[in-house]
């Protein structure tokens, strides 16, 4: 009787085993190429639309942050050097001093310079309108950056929205015999759409704040600038 209950524990003992063995999950892994290819036609065109926005808004940050902060580095002496060429009548001294600054503030003061002779209201306008385009050059592609962080999430999100549909469409037209697997996988997939869209539009948004705020600190010391140029103009008449 004991060799039997032996026989029978080893026996058990191995079906057990092979149950184990056949309930262990295995690990599936999904390659960059498949995740994206898996979302049919539809799916792979958003993604690759993601990922161009994506390489135009990195490129938009990162060409105008090292514009913007080329343009922000101030030669604290400049004014100081206009002051007193103006007030000693060497014009073109003054003119010099402002085409070797190679900076928004600098141009703005050499066409105010320029200006010198006629009514101080033309040359205030003069400069108001060189700021404008300085200001202008500052901007360039920030409004393209404030697209892409508003478009990206809503590209994604309709990439969802198309495979839930294509996910649907198969459990409707599968019946019964609908594979888990298939529509789990189509759901990953439909769902990675949306936070690609997330991360794009997520990058694109920081980005145009901060340069934004840097324009913004540009915009601030050009304004500062004029004045000072301006009351400069008034001091040899005083």
């Amino acid at each position: 009787m004991l060799k039997n209950f032996l026989l029978q524990m080893t026996i058990d003992g191995s079906a057990a085993t092979k149950v184990a063995e056949e309930v262990v999950p295995t690990e599936k892994t999904i390659s960059l190429w498949e995740l994206v290819s898996s979302g049919g036609i539809g799916g792979a065109v958003i993604m690759f639309t993601l990922l161009a926005l994506s390489i135009i808004a990195v490129y938009i940050i990162i060409e105008r942050y090292l514009a913007i902060k080329k343009a922000g580095k101030e030669d604290t002496n400049l004014m100081n050097q206009i002051k007193d060429h103006i007030l000693d009548g060497k014009i073109d001294a003054a003119k010099m001093v402002c085409k070797s600054n190679n900076s928004p503030v600098a141009r703005m003061m050499e066409k105010g310079i320029s200006r010198i002779g006629k009514p101080l209201q033309d040359i205030g306008t003069a400069v108001e309108t060189t700021g404008k385009l300085e200001l202008n050059k500052l901007e360039k592609n920030l409004s393209t950056l404030a697209t892409i962080s508003g478009a990206a999430p809503m590209i994604g999100f309709l990439g969802t929205v198309i495979g839930m549909i294509l996910v649907f469409h198969e459990m409707a037209t599968g019946g019964g015999g609908v594979d888990l697997d298939t529509l789990s996988e189509g759901i990953f997939t439909a769902m990675m759409t949306t936070v690609a869209g997330l991360i794009v539009g997520i990058i694109a948004y920081i980005g145009y704040n901060t340069l934004v705020a840097k324009v913004e600190k540009i915009v601030f010391v050009m304004e500062a600038r004029t004045t000072e140029f301006l009351d400069i103009l008034h001091e040899p008449a005083v």
